[in-house]
């Protein structure tokens, strides 16, 4: 069943570095959810300057070093004008949620500040790591990219981390979700509409998409290939 009163004020946290999939995937599902559901959506950083997708050639993950492609997507607001009737907050993952706390302090400190006053936090990849950093997953079920398992979940023990999941609910009121990494953003998107705004609208909108969800978050074969289970 729906909920009675569905959510309308969204919001996606941006840092450099940030996974364009984690972001765009769900996004999209989301834009074609807004043509038949007022929905509205702010962007959030620590500035208002464009936000790069690049990974800087410091990063070990770019061996390519003079790579110059790459996405930017320009704020709505900064984290400290962000409108106080955000009700979804989406917490995507990438090289740069692994940035130390002087470079996502900011983020971190905004996600343990808004958590209490939230319906619905939604992270994809290792952007569950850093809604771990903030301590607003204590105690709470989640999983996070299993390619970074042993990275992400060390960052903060008192999660219950969940390795055998695709997505997963956790929290008062099935208030936290959390997914694997990049793609899985999509299937576990897909199953909160389906929760939030029935079945009905989250098939529609998957069809739209030509996409198939996964609809069992128990399938999770990426932690079989990175030898976790």
């Amino acid at each position: 069943m729906p909920v009675q009163n569905p959510p309308s004020s969204f919001a996606v946290t941006l840092f450099p570095s940030f996974q364009a999939l984690d972001v765009f995937g769900p996004l999209d599902a989301l834009n074609n959810l807004s043509l038949t559901h007022p929905l509205s959506l702010s962007l959030l950083s620590t500035s208002l300057d464009p936000v790069t997708t690049q990974i800087p050639p410091s990063n070990p993950r770019n061996t390519a070093g003079s790579s110059s492609f790459a996405q930017s997507v320009v704020p709505t607001h900064t984290f400290a004008t962000a409108p106080e009737s955000i009700e979804v907050l989406i917490v995507p993952g990438g090289a740069g949620a692994r940035a130390p706390d002087e470079d996502v302090g900011e983020l971190v400190e905004f996600i343990r500040e808004r958590f209490p006053k939230l319906r619905w936090l939604f992270t994809i990849c290792t952007g569950s790591g850093l809604a771990a950093r903030a301590g607003v997953l204590d105690g709470v079920k989640a999983t996070t990219n299993k390619r970074a398992w042993k990275e992400i979940t060390a960052w903060r023990p008192e999660v219950k981390w969940d390795v055998t999941k695709r997505w997963c609910v956790g929290g008062e009121e099935r208030k936290v979700w959390t997914t694997s990494g990049v793609s899985a953003g999509m299937d576990g998107m897909f199953a909160w509409i389906g929760e939030v705004f029935g079945d009905e609208v989250s098939g529609r909108l998957a069809e739209f998409s030509e996409f198939e969800p996964e609809k069992d978050a128990g399938n999770e074969r990426f932690a079989r290939l990175y030898g976790l289970v």
